[in-house]
């Protein structure tokens, strides 16, 4: 579902992104783990075509077909989503209107007390978080990048949106990659593999979730360059 070869990305001269590789199949769920800093979040911006972000070298791939120099919205129209950490307020804008002008006709999946409101104008971080994942059901993508989904939640606000993600996202192969540099939102959703970052790079891959997080827990995430499993 998606592939990522070699990729080198710079922002404003200073390089964040050092050589990642990266492949995730159809149905899959993987969790990308690291500190502050080490480039999670510009990886998943760099996937969805963010254009602060210049890529230097490698490729990114979606189903077989290379996107890495197409813009945030074709790849859109390919099947690629986000979900921000920090979702934007826009202003005079119901969030009504906006579910029926991406999906018209459908099934809205958030209560009418938001939906009668401003785009996430005055919403608390657990509605914001509900805005955007009701946004993300309405485009029905093949490929979602979650970007910090369990920042600022309480853990009843986080199993509603996961148990939202399972019921309404995670069905008809759809792939994801859960950015994270903490491990309550995996409480809920199991990944398949994890992958863990540090200074631009992927350093440990592994299908041992369990194992790796209490490995980073115990010595920190540079243990990871040497883990043998």
């Amino acid at each position: 579902m998606l592939k990522v070869t070699g990729l080198r990305v710079k922002a404003e001269e200073k390089e964040i992104l050092r050589g990642i590789d990266l492949e995730i199949k159809k149905g899959e769920i993987h969790a990308l783990l690291g500190p502050n800093a080490s480039g999670k979040t510009t990886l998943g911006l760099t996937i969805a075509g963010w254009p602060l972000y210049k890529v230097t070298a490698g490729e990114v791939f979606l189903e077989d077909k290379k996107i890495t120099s197409l813009p945030p919205e074709k790849r859109a129209k390919l099947g690629l989503a986000l979900c921000f950490q920090h979702p934007p307020v826009v202003r005079g804008l119901l969030l009504r209107r906006l579910l029926e002008k991406i999906s018209p006709g459908k099934e809205m999946t958030i209560g009418k007390e938001l939906l009668d409101r401003e785009v996430n104008l005055d919403f608390s971080g657990g509605e914001r978080k509900l805005s955007e994942i009701a946004q993300i059901i309405a485009l029905e993508p093949k490929f979602v990048i979650f970007d910090e989904l369990d920042s600022g939640l309480d853990l009843e606000n986080l199993e509603k949106l996961t148990r939202l993600i399972k019921e309404r996202l995670l069905e008809n192969g759809r792939s994801v990659l859960l950015i994270s540099h903490q491990a309550e939102i995996f409480r809920f959703l199991q990944p398949d593999f994890v992958h863990v970052m540090l200074q631009g790079k992927i350093i440990h891959t592994s299908s041992d979730f369990k194992t790796t997080w209490e490995t980073i827990g115990k010595y920190g995430y540079e243990k990871c360059k040497n883990c043998p499993f």
